[in-house]
């Protein structure tokens, strides 16, 4: 039979198939499904898939592909742009994403992300004694990998402990636009755009605030900033502080769900990491590498490009399946069997080249130290029932994850 004009796409079929629930369980082997032979899968046709380790990773770097949503309107596979919103560093190219990156850099410096860790080793220890007393049975979402991030990069900001509520639900919202808007329906879209402004809003009125009255905080930093008199403006730093609370707190609570959970289900690596403490640094790489936090990554061609033997049109979307890159036999052996002695180190979940993520060292230190701790703080651990999965498909994480004690 032929196929008709209005005949379901592969990309179609894609994102059907990653509304289901079996879908946000293990989407792993569905993956599998669409590696195939060549490394660049057209799946419809404006929109192309790539799955592998070798060409994600390449193309993550590639200079002619551009991750501007502004200049470049998206297919259904993508995002809206909406030119009335702030544009993000995210969806930025050089050279506005150079200027804004290096100084931003200025304010967010090393040492502030050090200066952090001894926050975040209190934050940690106050939370795992919360849950110490309670005993029995916990969800380790609710009560340690959200509040830990959520925490840490409000202290980072300089947001008020008595807001941090509210942060919570804001970050969800905005978290949902993430997603490929086949995947969102009306209720979700007023979400995001409510979440939005209410973030915009505060984040805004607490920068008038810093700059009245500086304190010892990332906000007073950007505010601060000052380079031959290019100074980054307040709606750029409504805009940063907005990224920086999503990717910074929503990815990390991906990955200690993410992490707990794998470790929970090899008991043999949970054991070997109790054995093998200095392994914990190497193990955060391999819970990146096999359940990431983030799955997908979008690139659009900036001209006609010859990209790993396809004509790839200018105007193209490539999907960039991260999240199937981090499982390829050809980088990594046994790609679905967790191994925290595994140099899991050339993952791509931190995305790659000038986009590579702002706080990778910070999410590297928070792992470290939230790991160690429930490892020395609860020997006896394990899964008490069945987690459940956040309806979101680019940010993949739980939305309960039940442990006893």
């Amino acid at each position: 039979m032929s196929q008709s004009a209005t005949a379901p796409t592969m990309a179609d079929n894609f994102f059907l198939e990653a509304m289901k629930p079996a879908f946000r369980e293990d989407p792993y082997p569905f993956y599998e499904r669409f590696r195939g032979t060549a490394p660049l899968l057209r799946v419809a046709d404006t929109i192309w898939f790539a799955l592998g380790h070798a060409e994600v990773a390449a193309m993550l770097r590639h200079p002619r592909l551009s991750t501007d949503e502004v200049q470049h309107a998206t297919t259904k596979a993508g995002r809206e742009p909406d030119p009335n919103r702030a544009r993000s560093l995210l969806f930025m190219d050089p050279p506005d994403h150079t200027r804004l990156r290096g100084l931003v850099a200025r304010a967010f410096t090393p040492r502030r992300i050090e200066d952090l860790r001894a926050a975040t080793e209190g934050i940690t220890n106050e939370l795992v004694g919360a849950m110490a007393a309670q005993r029995g049975t916990v969800d380790l979402i609710e009560a340690f990998a959200y509040p830990l991030p959520v925490r840490v990069i409000c202290t980072l900001l300089g947001v008020p402990a008595r807001d941090e509520a509210i942060f919570t639900d804001w970050s969800r919202g905005i978290a949902r636009s993430l997603d490929p808007s086949i995947l969102r329906s009306p209720q979700v879209e007023a979400a995001i755009v409510d979440a939005r402004r209410n973030i915009q809003t505060y984040i805004g009125d607490l920068l008038a605030e810093r700059r009245r009255k500086p304190g010892d905080d990332l906000l007073s930093a950007l505010a601060a900033v000052d380079v031959d008199g290019d100074s980054i403006t307040a709606r750029e730093i409504v805009s940063l502080a907005q990224l920086l609370l999503v990717a910074g707190h929503e990815t990390t609570v991906n990955l200690i769900g993410n992490g707990a959970l794998a470790l929970l289900r090899a008991p043999d690596q949970l054991a070997l990491l109790r054995q093998r403490p200095e392994l914990i640094g190497s193990a955060v790489d391999e819970f990146l590498r096999f359940d990431g936090p983030v799955q997908i990554n979008q690139r659009v061609a900036m001209e006609d490009l010859d990209l790993f033997g396809q004509k790839v049109r200018k105007g193209d979307e490539l999907l960039l399946i991260l999240g199937a890159a981090n499982r390829d036999p050809a980088a990594f052996p046994d790609p679905h069997r967790l191994d925290v002695t595994r140099d899991a180190r050339k993952h791509v979940a931190f995305g790659g080249g000038i986009h590579h993520c702002l706080g990778a060292v910070l999410a590297r230190m928070e792992g470290h130290i939230a790991f160690k701790a429930l490892l020395e703080a609860f020997p006896a651990m394990e899964l008490a029932a069945p987690p459940t999965r956040r309806p979101t498909f680019t940010l993949r994480g739980l939305e309960t994850l039940p442990i006893a004690l």
